[in-house]
């Protein structure tokens, strides 16, 4: 609906330049979900399942530097500043340019893959060439989400938001992680803390104090 009516004001307006037109329809509220992650756990599990180099990078970017995967596949070469141990995420949503600390624990793999995969433009390219494909990165996740026995109806997405709570969870400050995830407002990146096992366990329940 909120669609619609915006396709229709833009054609009237821009295209027709009639006057600003305002409609009384009541918009269709967006609904508030929490975001789906997994525990440290079952990250780690996940990722032992992932035997291939280049599957298991793809994956770790997204989790360890806690990135979308349109950035993951869009990261190139010259992106990666291994002296600072940085990642310069380019014209990410928003067509905002960030910069990301690289995982230590993550550069010897990329120095090993390097070497056997030899990329020459992009990070992850595909078999002929350019970006890697989004769509084999899901795949990638579902598939190793089922080996490692996940039953979670979750996306690749949800690592992107695993990263967050448990940055969270370890005590990092909440616009530290906004400026890290990209998020133009705080409110976005304050929708973790009502998944955020740290928070929820400051609560005492009534029942507890009878």
């Amino acid at each position: 609906m909120n669609g619609k009516i915006n396709a229709i004001k833009f054609y009237f307006e821009k295209v027709l330049y009639r006057p600003q037109l305002f409609f009384d329809i009541p918009r269709p509220k967006k609904p508030v979900t929490l975001p789906k992650m997994l525990a440290k756990s079952e990250v780690a599990k996940l990722f032992k399942q992932v035997e291939n180099l280049k599957h298991r990078i793809a994956l770790e970017l997204c989790y360890g530097l806690g990135l979308r995967v349109s950035e993951v596949v869009a990261i190139k070469l010259n992106d990666i500043d291994s002296s600072r141990m940085v990642v310069h995420i380019r014209g990410a949503k928003g067509k905002k340019d960030r910069m990301v600390p690289l995982p230590v624990t993550l550069l010897p793999k990329l120095r090993k893959y390097y070497r056997e995969y030899n990329p020459k433009e992009y990070l992850l390219e595909g078999r002929y060439g350019g970006q890697y494909s989004r769509g084999s990165i899901q795949k990638v996740f579902k598939e190793a989400m089922k080996r490692a026995g996940i039953k979670k109806n979750i996306g690749v997405h949800g690592l992107r938001h695993s990263y967050a709570t448990h940055l969270l969870e370890s005590g990092t400050d909440m616009r530290f992680i906004q400026e890290l995830l990209g998020h133009s407002s705080i409110k976005t990146t304050q929708v973790y803390t009502k998944v955020t096992p740290r928070s929820l366990a400051n609560i005492e329940s009534p029942l507890d104090s009878l």
